[in-house]
């Protein structure tokens, strides 16, 4: 299996903070990945930080992405090449529909206009999976959507845009288990799919069950201290993080 993203050494700060502390991090094409942690431990910044966001700067190391170096890209550059990022709390866009957003997303991806007809079949088909009202396509990018119809406007992207790396950034959080058995039936989707490769940032393991994890990560202070397959997730849930800090 060939390797999709390749972390090395990567330290980051945001402001005077130094927050990641030299990850080494390996994914490999259609691998499912687990980041676990206390609160404060990085790990929402690791997912921020190699999608480009300007708020985190890169104080060392390097990101390679299908072997090519994207450590300065811009996050428009780093998505044009197939990876994704899933908001912990999803922002609100006023002025530009669900639909739309997606529709301008796909385009600018592939370079090429897409006929209205085909795109909005393919819409409908995909928020039919995610059980979602047809509607939210022509409501503003989750300007009054809840937090469980916000998860789902996200995994909507995901599906429609097909990255071959999606990371998940506590994408379950305050769902209650209603919406995270719909949100976890979208990314078995996306592995059915695309088989795309995931890296899941996650304290609630629910949205774990219907994949299988190849490998997980144990994050403590801006640095990965453990290392495991799923059986570590089991470990984690019985006895905490307190053998790691």
């Amino acid at each position: 299996m060939s390797e999709l993203l390749q972390v090395r050494d990567l330290s980051a700060r945001v402001e005077e903070a130094e927050i990641l502390k030299g990850i080494n991090l390996t994914i490999g094409e259609g691998e499912v990945h687990v980041i676990m942690g206390p609160n404060g431990a990085g790990k929402s910044t690791l997912g921020y930080t190699i999608m480009g966001d300007p708020r985190y700067q890169k104080t060392g190391g390097q990101i390679l992405f299908k072997g090519e170096d994207i450590t300065g890209e811009s996050t428009d550059k780093i998505a044009k090449k197939g990876l994704f990022l899933s908001f912990q709390n999803p922002l609100e866009v006023p002025g530009i529909s669900l639909g739309n957003f997606i529709k301008s997303a796909l385009e600018q991806r592939s370079g090429k206009r897409i006929r209205l007809w085909d795109f909005k079949k393919q819409l409908a088909a995909t928020m039919e999976i995610l059980q979602m009202d047809p509607a939210y396509a022509e409501r503003d990018l989750n300007v009054g959507f809840s937090g469980g119809e916000k998860k789902k406007a996200e995994i909507l992207q995901l599906l429609m845009l097909k990255p071959e790396l999606a990371i998940l950034d506590e994408t379950d959080s305050g769902l209650d288990v209603d919406a995270v058995r719909t949100v976890s039936a979208g990314i078995e989707e996306y592995k059915k799919s695309v088989n795309g490769a995931l890296l899941i940032i996650t304290h609630n393991t629910g949205i774990l069950k219907s994949l299988q994890v190849d490998k997980t990560h144990v994050l403590v202070d801006g640095r990965i201290v453990a290392d495991g397959d799923a059986s570590l997730v089991a470990e984690i849930n019985r006895d905490g993080f307190e053998k790691y800090i």
